[in-house]
């Protein structure tokens, strides 16, 4: 049954990523009804299945993009900081001025840092060393590092968040809020970003994990090593930062086909040839 349901997501053009995404689903809700006693035995011991290779080039934001999404999170920030200071803690929830400060800060810190969703969501009080302008990253697969706010505009915009987040008054520990003062997730997260996608005019689905692949893009292309660009994101082995290379390389063939002298000069050539042509 399994086999005929991959077969039959083939046959409808899944993309492999996809097929194997609801395959580990699939197989995880399996183990749990095996370790529950429901299910003797998980059915996927004996199912072999060749997905085919996945190919997937990050996808990213153009400069434009990135700077509008950009634009109009730091043109909310200021706007509400132009306006009265509204008590935080009131009572029947998160008020608007921190949702603001927070969706700035949340936007800003994702292409500041190139943190993932999930790293971002779990970040608590205690992991932003203000002073040392440093987060404490719980990364994936139990790699943590350091993530370092360079720019002074996304330093203060934390700042200025985390001012605002003492002010709320609960419980949790997060860095990040929802309405609920509990743990924003990464939802919400998404949700926030398609909020100022939105506002900013952007017409294409933006996700969270973009503004890494951005940053990350935008990096090699402004000429960072391979090897800083990995610590940077937290990989575990270079071949996966090896994939933005790729996107830089299109960027630096199109520079060159507009850019490079021996297409002057050809044309310049031809122009002088036409000219001796003609006189002769």
């Amino acid at each position: 049954m399994i086999e005929r349901w991959a077969a039959h997501l083939r046959r409808d053009e899944y993309s492999p990523a996809s097929i194997r995404r609801k395959i580990i689903v699939l197989k995880v809700f399996c183990s749990y009804w095996t370790r529950r006693g429901v299910l003797p035995v998980s059915p996927f011991w004996r199912v072999k299945l060749s997905l085919g290779r996945i190919e997937q080039l990050p996808r990213t934001l153009s400069e434009s993009e990135i700077r509008a999404l950009l634009a109009q999170a730091r043109r909310n920030h200021s706007d509400t900081n132009k306006q009265g200071k509204d008590s935080i803690s009131a009572r029947a929830g998160i008020c608007s001025r921190y949702r603001t400060i927070r969706n700035s800060a949340l936007v800003d810190l994702m292409f500041a840092t190139g943190m993932r969703v999930g790293e971002v969501s779990a970040l608590d009080l205690r992991d932003f060393l203000v002073q040392e302008a440093v987060f404490r990253v719980q990364g994936k697969g139990g790699r943590d590092r350091l993530a370092f706010a360079v720019d002074k505009e996304s330093l203060r915009i934390q700042q200025d968040h985390v001012v605002a987040r003492m002010k709320v008054e609960t419980k949790s520990s997060a860095l990040f809020l929802n309405v609920a003062r509990e743990r924003i997730s990464t939802q919400g997260i998404a949700n926030v970003v398609t909020k100022l996608r939105s506002e900013a005019g952007i017409q294409r689905h933006v996700t969270p994990h973009m503004l890494r692949h951005t940053v990350a893009t935008l990096l090699l292309r402004n000429g960072a090593d391979i090897r800083i660009v990995q610590e940077f994101l937290g990989h575990a082995s270079i071949a996966t930062t090896q994939r933005y290379t790729h996107i830089s390389k299109e960027h630096l063939i199109e520079v060159l086909r507009k850019r490079h002298p021996s297409i002057s000069l050809r044309v310049g050539n031809s122009q002088e040839q036409d000219q001796i042509n003609t006189a002769s």
